[in-house]
């Protein structure tokens, strides 16, 4: 009995013992199928560099993320291949195959853990890697290993192997701040990872394994050894070949980092102050026009050797795409406050407003190319413009008077087109003209009494440049589109017509029209000095001076400014001829012209007058005027004038006391007996006097 008792005891504990192997396999897969679906969790938000992209999407500059580091994202599309075969080749050969944790490399380390005392290979597959770096934290322990195994799962349930490798290229540390295969190509090789040598490509395989103690530009000797385990790695498993391994073992190691790109530092600038919660933003930047811009301004500054800034704007006068934008030489340059975009401040901008002033009078019908005008001292109310040099031409013409910018002819023609004209030309250009505080448009503002950037004035003539239609720039690519909405200013026949002046422009530098046109300035005290240009695709602006308004010895237009323009246009490539003439716009001699328009300005208008200008009608000189007993009970004494040009000043013993702009005649009310000096001066600075005796 009692060995059927203990034959019946064997088979049951071996019924148990077969029931229990039988369902540890599904135990255990119960519990790492929970282990799994614990560990699925939110995939953490990766936040990335804010990216700032030019027309075609090439980086200008990024900023880094909220902790300071730089973890520029990168597509798998967008890297070399050769770099994600040796990647794989020597992280995860088995990549494409396991769902997260490769068995066989686990059991390969734990078996070279246990014989050698020490971890001679790792374990962990490329999705591992990538939940370590999502969670953090070490896994030299069991309990981490086991949740990194876990997370490793559920994160190739959630996601295909694109995305994880996506993933790692994003995360994966470079030593320093540096995070992501895109961010370490560009601080090691100055690069975009598209295209990677060989080395290049190894480096940036061994470097996540190691990142501080790997560091190339620290300890460039590390680096080197593990790159070229990985060059072994891809030799062995043929991806590259003994010559490609030998050039690539012989390639030197990089032992700094680079700076990240910086194009349009300024616009950048103000493109992540208006959208700081986007990703990326667009500008309709050139950037590899603004690079070789960028390095033209540098160039200049360094050859000046003087605290002075720079700028320089490009805009596509078809479109109005600002094309590059240099808003200083160094934006880290505290010296000549590299930070503060020129292009943008608000300076006077001297005599480049002077081609607006004849294209206003040519659209009119009040001048014409080759009419004379007269350079000689003039005086307009007590306004007496002079020229740059103190010198007088006498009889030019008016395209002789623009090409050589002299100032007297510019502020005659002015006079006639108006000022208030000319002011709200500018604005229906797109421009902001900034008026003295306290003051009305006056003819000051066609020499620079007027406040205006040099994206206004680039502005200004890319309407001109487009025949009189104004052009309106646009900076970001989210902007409206090319359709311009079309408001013409000028006539295109005198738009062409002051083009043609400006393209023969002469000067003692050889920066000769021949090609574009341009026309410069310079401020008073050696402010500020401009050339603005055109061909006829492009229009450039060029200012330099110095931030904080001080004079700079030597600063002038044509010397500074002229020389950078002409080396501008050769930079941004062949010039594109400037537009035919239209219709009737063809030069003609001053003796073809209407008789009118044959000779213009202050001394055409007074020959139109009588014989020895304004004349005193009442009183007439050495009269005797009888007043009442009390001067101060006296009526208005009448003061006519005939013959002149309104408007006529009086003066009453030197003190003016009227001004008539439509009228012949004033009044004035006696406060004194005896002699009285009554003075009337015309438009044309003519005068007329006479003495009367009050009594």
């Amino acid at each position: 009995m009692s060995g059927i008792l203990t034959g019946l005891k064997r088979r049951t504990a071996l019924v148990g013992a077969v029931a229990a192997a039988l369902c540890a396999p599904l135990a255990a897969v119960a519990v790492l199928k929970s282990g799994v679906d614990k560990a699925a969790g939110p995939v953490p938000q990766i936040e990335s560099s804010m990216l700032v992209v030019d027309r075609s999407g090439r980086l200008l500059r990024p900023f880094p993320v909220a902790d300071g580091r730089w973890r520029l994202p990168a597509e798998p599309d967008r890297v070399d291949p050769d770099y994600l075969k040796m990647l794989i080749a020597f992280e995860d050969r088995r990549f494409a195959d396991h769902r997260g944790v490769d068995v066989r490399a686990l059991a390969r380390a734990g078996l070279q853990l246990g014989l050698n005392g020490r971890i001679v290979s790792g374990g962990s597959t490329l999705t591992m890697q990538v939940a370590r770096l999502l969670t953090g934290g070490p896994t030299r322990n069991a309990g981490r290993k086991l949740d990194q195994i876990l997370s490793a799962l559920a994160l190739e349930e959630r996601f295909d192997k694109p995305e994880i490798l996506r993933l790692y290229m994003n995360l994966a540390p470079f030593g320093g701040n540096i995070e992501g295969v895109r961010t370490a190509s560009l601080a090691y090789f100055g690069k975009e990872p598209a295209r990677l040598s060989a080395a290049e490509a190894a480096l940036l395989v061994a470097l996540p394994q190691a990142p501080e103690a790997r560091r190339p530009d620290r300890h460039p000797e590390v680096a080197r050894r593990a790159r070229d385990r990985v060059l072994a790695r891809a030799l062995e498993a043929g991806l590259i070949d003994r010559r490609a391994y030998e050039r690539a073992l012989a390639e030197p190691v990089p032992t700094g980092r680079r700076a990240m790109p910086m194009r349009a530092a300024h616009l950048a600038e103000q493109a992540r102050a208006r959208q700081p919660a986007v990703d990326k933003i667009a500008l309709r930047i050139d950037a590899r026009m603004q690079a070789g811009l960028e390095d033209l301004a540098r160039e200049v500054a360094e050859r000046a050797r003087k605290r002075f800034s720079l700028a320089i704007l490009v805009a596509d006068i078809r479109s109005g795409d600002v094309l590059a934008s240099v808003g200083s030489p160094d934006y880290f340059d505290r010296r000549s406050d590299g930070f503060i975009d020129m292009t943008q401040a608000v300076r006077s901008p001297g005599s480049t407003l002077k081609p607006l002033v004849y294209a206003l009078a040519f659209s009119t019908g009040q001048a014409h190319p080759e009419s004379l005008i007269d350079d000689r001292p003039v005086s307009f109310a007590g306004y007496a413009p002079t020229n740059f040099d103190r010198d007088y031409l006498g009889t030019v013409t008016v395209r002789d008077a623009l090409q050589l910018s002299l100032n007297v002819p510019a502020v005659q023609v002015l006079d006639a087109v108006g000022p208030v004209r000319l002011l709200q030309s500018l604005r229906r250009l797109g421009a902001r003209p900034v008026l003295p505080d306290d003051t009305t448009a006056n003819l000051a503002i066609g020499l620079g009494g007027i406040g205006l950037s040099l994206r206004d004035l680039v502005t200004v003539y890319a309407g001109l440049a487009a025949g009189g239609v104004a052009v309106d720039l646009k900076i970001a690519s989210d902007a409206d589109g090319d359709d311009q909405d079309l408001r013409r200013v000028f006539e295109p026949r005198a738009a062409w017509m002051t083009a043609d002046i400006l393209a023969g422009t002469r000067d003692p530098n050889a920066v000769t029209g021949r090609g574009f046109a341009f026309k410069t300035g310079t401020t008073y005290g050696y402010r500020d000095a401009w050339a603005i240009g055109f061909d006829g695709r492009h229009v450039i602006g060029i200012w330099a001076g110095r931030p904080d308004g001080k004079p700079v010895p030597g600063l002038v237009g044509i010397d500074v400014a002229a020389p950078v323009l002409a080396d501008a246009f050769a930079r941004i490539g062949p010039l594109v001829p400037l537009p035919p003439a239209p219709p009737g716009a063809n030069p003609r001699r001053t003796v073809d012209l209407p008789a009118r328009l044959r000779h213009i300005g202050r001394a055409a208008d007074e020959r139109s007058t009588s014989a020895g200008g304004p004349q005193l009608a009442y009183p007439p000189d050495r009269a005797r005027i009888a007043l009442t007993e009390s001067a101060s009970a006296a009526g208005p004494l009448p003061l006519k004038v005939r013959n002149g040009k309104m408007p006529y000043t009086y003066f009453i013993n030197g003190t003016p006391i009227a001004r008539r702009l439509y009228s012949t005649s004033a009044e004035w009310v006696p406060d004194t007996r005896g002699f009285v000096d009554i003075v009337v001066i015309d438009a044309a600075g003519q005068s007329a006097q006479a003495q009367v005796f009050l009594e």
